[in-house]
């Protein structure tokens, strides 16, 4: 059920008053509860701010940028949840936000970009974390109490409440506008947060022998099987003298790599999950969708001469391009496989701020029958961060690799009521617990691999995390 727009500022008519009431005599007479989804336009503020003075130590949230869109999302607390471990993941998380969205009522201006329901969405690498402490579990969906976007130089506030018999819908919406009216007042403050250099800390060496020794056996399994590539991931171990600041180092990350998505979540109990990620799993506006075939690489130069004969190199090794083919080949038959005609764009370079990649972008209308999870639940695990065979390859990854994946590598995003969505590969990315962080990188192996560039390539992007935390 949608509800038309009302006037400017729902909060200060008795329009949603009365609306409200008129739910909460329903939820008597049939003994339910109701979750009521209200959307409004708002001042300008920076949702990082939002995220930053509303977020409380307990409470799960989710942050989401791109900037080159001109987009920025926060989600904060949660009305609705679901987390849980097993195969059937995409499956029951399917489910959960479909029975969801039964029990929603829409209110307010529902036609703005990110209007309207969100569900946000994180799940590791692996269907179940082998490491039992691990702090996330292998899927978290929840619909947020507050969510602050921006699109197009345009906020839209969500609120979503419930909605039953007992609660006083005065009182309520009091504290629904008193939390507005602080978020709007953060648009006094300096919507451009500076930027702040690295704090001191202490970094744990990063085993190069040991690395460089497991791609020599990966490229003699390449070579008397038919594994054809596996990503093989690294870790970097740091505590600092302080706490990290998660804001400080999202602004930095957004300030450094403007090109990649930048991400935060939180468990809401210490533990924050962060990255800025080039990597896009899919996109689906209007059930036109968008994915990207994003694998080999190669470094920046230092001058725009270097740059160019880098980029040329990659362009033209057969290596790389032999990698690239892998995932390129995966995504188109695994969208075939669910009934998509996957259309393959013209290939190109993503060129980042200290790396590049082949890009191959793909597109393919989505009949309205399939739900996003089905689609990121079959591409999930891509070749650009398992491996091809890809059962083969991540088994292999589990002996090789003696840490966690967890949300590295792994689909973060989020869905909308109308099948809307964006999903992000977690990687170049960091688990941070208060003073302590673990920063994840990976590189993919195939036939003619170097072990010494293969390692130079993780700890580029390592260095590349490792600058923007705070």
């Amino acid at each position: 059920m949608t509800v038309s727009p009302c006037r400017s500022n729902l909060f200060v008519h008795k329009d949603l008053y009365q609306f409200l009431v008129a739910v909460q005599e329903k939820c008597v007479k049939n003994n339910c509860r109701q979750i009521v989804s209200i959307s409004q336009e708002i001042d300008l503020v920076d949702p990082l701010l939002v995220l930053d003075k509303l977020t409380q130590a307990n409470e799960i949230n989710f942050y989401f940028e791109d900037k080159g869109k001109g987009e920025a999302i926060a989600a904060i607390d949660a009305v609705a949840k679901l987390q849980i471990d097993g195969v059937d993941r995409f499956t029951q998380a399917e489910h959960f936000i479909k029975s969801c969205l039964k029990n929603i009522i829409k209110f307010g201006n529902v036609n703005q970009g990110f209007s309207g329901p969100h569900f946000f969405c994180y799940f590791s690498f692996f269907d179940k974390n082998a490491q039992v402490d691990y702090p996330f579990p292998s899927a978290t969906i929840f619909l947020p109490r507050w969510q602050v976007a921006v699109k197009n130089q345009r906020c839209i506030l969500v609120t979503n409440i419930i909605i039953n018999e007992s609660v006083n819908i005065q009182r309520l919406l009091e504290n629904v506008q008193n939390k507005i009216e602080f978020i709007q007042s953060l648009e006094y403050y300096s919507a451009n947060i500076d930027f702040f250099p690295a704090k001191f800390y202490k970094k744990s060496v990063t085993n190069a022998t040991g690395f460089k020794r497991s791609v020599v056996s990966v490229l003699e399994k390449i070579r008397s099987s038919h594994l054809s590539k596996i990503v093989l991931a690294d870790i970097l171990d740091v505590k600092s003298n302080n706490q990290f600041d998660l804001v400080k180092s999202l602004n930095n990350l957004r300030q450094i790599h403007p090109n990649c998505y930048i991400f935060s979540t939180s468990n809401g109990k210490g533990q924050n999950f962060i990255g800025a990620s080039p990597e896009r799993l899919i996109s689906i506006n209007n059930q036109q969708l968008i994915t990207d075939a994003l694998a080999g690489s190669a470094p920046r130069g230092k001058t725009p001469a270097e740059d160019a004969a880098n980029a040329n190199r990659l362009l033209n090794s057969e290596k790389e391009k032999h990698e690239h083919s892998l995932v390129l080949d995966f995504i188109t038959q695994r969208l075939c496989q669910l009934g998509l005609l996957p259309q393959i764009l013209a290939p190109r370079l993503r060129q980042l701020s200290n790396i590049q990649h082949l890009w191959t972008p793909i597109s393919a209308m989505v009949p309205a029958n399939i739900h996003p999870l089905k689609i990121v639940a079959q591409l999930h695990p891509t070749p650009a961060v398992a491996g091809a065979a890809r059962d083969v390859a991540c088994a292999e990854i589990r002996r090789y690799e003696n840490f966690e994946r967890g949300l590295y590598a792994a689909p973060l995003g989020w869905i909308d009521s109308q099948g809307n969505c964006e999903f992000i590969v977690g990687i170049r990315s960091a688990l941070i617990d208060g003073d302590r962080a673990r920063l994840y990188a990976g590189a993919g192996i195939v036939a003619g691999s170097d072990p010494d560039k293969e390692f130079a390539e993780v700890q580029l992007k390592l260095q590349a995390l490792l600058k923007a935390l705070v």
